[in-house]
């Protein structure tokens, strides 16, 4: 489905009923498309089911508070903007919510129109990153296709292959710059964000996976390279 003339998806997580309904009403009134989750294992289980553009999170929640539900998402690679709210003002509280990868942090009571400004930021800092346009929305190479709007891929065997935010990202990155190496701090800024650093692991994982999927042989890749020390590349 085109994300182009499709509202943004919000994901809002707050178990005080009446403040919940609030925003959830003045967000659909700015045109978003909003889902309710009351707890946190509700809201890791919206995640793990359906895209999101942006998730709006409360700390205090019953289950699995909002510092666990942002950890629990951004170990399973998953990018997706988050804007937590907390009563607590305490700046180690905050500094501990942008650690564990959100993106942004409000402490009640807010002001309804700031919340509102940095949810539309939030929302289009994250739809650039996406829609980088500079190689179009498919290609392909040897016998694969990949459809950055769909998410998935076309192997050379003919395998569909849906892929992650996070692997689409990356492959466009990749591909964008065919040829050059580029450096892992790089991929860490597009790919991730500033706030969550993966190991090198990380992204090596994404290689194999990369190569598991569009190359004839895998120990002996044609376009996917890691380059020790520096960074990643893809050539043909």
């Amino acid at each position: 489905m085109s994300k182009e003339n499709t509202k943004a998806s919000i994901l809002l997580v707050e178990d005080e009923e009446n403040l919940h309904d609030a925003l959830k009403l003045n967000l659909e009134l700015e045109g978003y498309e909003v889902s309710s989750a009351y707890d946190g294992s509700n809201a890791v289980k919206a995640v793990q089911a359906e895209y999101f553009d942006l998730i709006i999170l409360d700390i205090m929640l019953p289950e699995m508070d909002g510092i666990n539900v942002t950890e629990t998402i951004r170990l399973a690679n998953n990018e997706v903007p988050i804007l937590i709210l907390s009563a607590k003002n305490s700046s180690a509280d905050k500094v501990l919510g942008l650690k564990k990868g959100a993106d942004d942090y409000m402490t009640k009571p807010f002001n309804l129109e700031e919340l509102l400004l940095r949810v539309q930021k939030l929302i289009e800092k994250n739809k650039k990153i996406l829609d980088k346009e500079t190689i179009g929305n498919t290609y392909a190479f040897g016998n694969n296709n990949i459809d950055f709007k769909a998410q998935e891929a076309t192997t050379s065997r003919g395998e569909k292959i849906q892929l992650s935010k996070k692997e689409g990202m990356l492959l466009k990155l990749l591909i964008e710059n065919k040829n050059e190496v580029v450096p892992r701090e790089k991929i860490l800024q597009v790919v991730w964000g500033y706030n969550v650093y993966p190991t090198t692991r990380t992204i090596d994982n994404f290689i194999l996976n990369f190569r598991k999927y569009f190359e004839e042989d895998s120990r002996n890749p044609k376009y996917f390279h890691s380059v020790r020390g520096v960074g990643y590349k893809y050539s043909e």
